[in-house]
């Protein structure tokens, strides 16, 4: 066999060797991303949007799971995904955010609200009509190092008394939908009230998930979601209705709504 040929030869088998390692590289580097958050739609039990991220991508520089609601310029709320995305900076991207808490008419936190360490709004631990003060309500609320945790607000207003915790971020809603692997015990299985409804929960498999009902469903079928299905042994109900969004733009998911708090995992590019 002449020289020539065999040196193209090899030549040729080294190319296709260097190229097969490249593409190895970029899934693995797609596999890893998936590992530590993504987004799906589901349709059993009923149909629903699902974005989670896993706890220990939470303690790394890349990810951080943050709270907004006003513009670091004028103190306005935010009101839309789109002016959130609009306010990141360029090193920054938005991977999923929802709607975090209710809010008054002037697009204000009704609960505790903590943004990077600054209360915005006391501890709401009153009685009180409506879906807020169905005993117990609760807070999603995180530490510096990225710890979240879904605690009952008079338990949470106890260890903040006694210096216990410190959050970081924090937006308090209600009801709470599961506390420590049971339903909330006000909820009727055979109730007929049925809404859009989304909420947080964490989980055992030690993630962290926004759900978003795509259909109109009652409490105890998110409950029973969240507990049954996504394996989350404490839950919160963030708002539902005409209050209810969600960004999730791998999913084609982007709500047009105007809102108050809201929560999203943002991705840091350097």
């Amino acid at each position: 066999m002449p020289s020539s040929i065999f040196t193209l030869s090899l030549s040729t088998i080294v190319l296709a060797l260097g190229l097969s390692a490249c593409q190895q590289t970029n899934t693995n580097a797609a596999s890893s991303d998936t590992d530590n958050w993504s987004c799906q739609t589901e349709d059993t039990p009923f149909t629903y949007s699902v974005c989670r991220v896993d706890a220990t991508a939470l303690a790394s520089e890349r990810y951080s799971l943050q709270l907004f609601w006003q513009s670091s310029d004028n103190n306005e709320p935010l009101l839309t995904f789109d002016t959130l995305l609009a306010t990141l900076p360029n090193n920054e991207s938005l991977n999923f955010a929802m709607n975090a808490g209710m809010y008054n008419e002037n697009y204000a936190p009704i609960g505790y609200t903590v943004i990077e360490g600054k209360e915005l709004k006391s501890l709401n631990v009153r009685e009180g009509g409506g879906n807020f003060h169905l005993l117990p309500n609760g807070v999603i609320w995180w530490d510096q190092a990225g710890n979240v945790q879904i605690t009952e607000s008079n338990a949470l207003n106890e260890q903040i008394s006694n210096g216990d915790v410190q959050p970081w971020y924090a937006t308090q809603s209600g009801p709470m939908l599961v506390i420590n692997d049971e339903i909330h015990p006000q909820f009727n299985p055979d109730s007929s009230s049925i809404k859009l409804r989304n909420g947080a929960g964490v989980c055992r498999d030690g993630s962290i998930k926004l759900v978003n009902s795509d259909e109109p469903v009652t409490f105890y079928q998110f409950a029973e979601l969240f507990k049954d299905e996504l394996g989350c042994s404490n839950a919160l109900f963030l708002d539902g209705g005409i209050a209810s969004a969600l960004y999730a733009p791998s999913i084609d998911k982007q709500d047009k709504k105007e809102m108050g708090v809201m929560i999203g995992l943002v991705e840091n590019k350097e």
